[in-house]
């Protein structure tokens, strides 16, 4: 069975995409970037020398990146084998969308909760 290896990003939709920034700067000291986000930096337990990452970002109101716009939010779930997990999701009768994307991030696949939230799954590219 394929699992899930850890959160690699947690995604809001902000009302003022500004003053959210803002807030979470001034209140809670998060390095909001010019494109909205900061990646937070960790070494992998099973092995300290390999750097890896979670990114943090706000999204204006009217992204469709996540889902619905009823979705406040979207957590991205770290996986091994993006494939494997898609057709494990559909076999078991979960919404997956047909659209996969590669970067020189890794792969990305998105599937929805049975809240209906969508989340997004990522293959890291090697070495992330």
């Amino acid at each position: 069975m394929e699992r899930v290896k850890g959160i690699g990003g947690v995604f809001i939709r902000a009302g003022d995409s500004d003053e959210l920034a803002a807030w979470y700067r001034d209140k809670l000291g998060v390095d909001v970037g010019e494109w909205g986000g900061t990646v937070f930096e960790w070494r992998h337990a099973d092995d300290p020398e390999r750097a890896g990452s979670t990114t943090w970002s706000l999204f204006r109101a009217d992204s469709d990146y996540l889902g619905s716009p009823d979705n406040r939010f979207m957590i991205n779930y770290r996986v091994d084998d993006l494939d494997k997990m898609l057709a494990q999701l559909r076999a078991a009768g979960v919404e997956v969308d047909d659209k996969i994307e590669e970067s020189d991030f890794g792969r990305f696949g998105w599937a929805v909760d049975p809240d209906g939230n969508r989340i997004e799954l990522w293959q890291p590219a090697d070495g992330m």
